[in-house]
């Protein structure tokens, strides 16, 4: 019945090849992580004004109120979506990646898959909690991967 259910070695092919790969630093990673901060929350402004815009575009005197706040849950989509897409379509580099000269790469594919994407971007919030010791374990970790690049199986390397 699971005749064709087999083991697969974790990718050794990929991560041997990336071996000697020098690793970006901490302090790289954080500068480039609050520089994305930055650049979602300057996006997410005119963003939202103008869809608030187009809901309410018919009302005599609409009023639109913009706030900011991370547990509201279009402003986590809106970063989930920025972190996601941006990593994706700038192949590893998110804006501040690219300023820091860091680069997101996959341990199991030579390009970062839109799935690892969104896992990264998800993994954020795993990393976030329990005061953010997901991303502490940057200096516990022989690879410095944090909560997030494990559970996209990702590392981040200098450019």
């Amino acid at each position: 019945m699971s005749g064709n259910r087999v083991y697969r070695p974790h990718a050794t092919g990929r991560m041997e090849s990336l071996a000697g790969t020098r690793l970006a630093s901490f302090w790289s990673r954080l500068g480039a992580y609050l520089i994305d901060l930055v650049v979602v929350v300057i996006l997410w402004g005119p963003v939202t004004f103008l869809v608030e815009y187009l809901i309410h575009r018919k009302e005599r005197n609409p009023h639109i109120d913009l706030k900011w706040d991370f547990h509201e849950p279009s402003n986590i989509v809106f970063a989930l979506l920025y972190f996601g897409l941006s990593l994706y379509f700038g192949k590893g580099q998110t804006l501040g990646k690219w300023i820091a000269r860091i680069r997101v790469v996959s341990l199991v594919h030579e390009r970062i898959t839109f799935r690892q994407s969104l896992e990264r971007a998800l993994g954020y919030g795993a990393s976030m909690l329990e005061g953010s010791f997901g991303f502490w374990q940057y200096f516990t970790n022989p690879n410095h991967c944090c909560v997030h690049d494990r559970i996209a199986e990702t590392i981040v390397v200098k450019e």
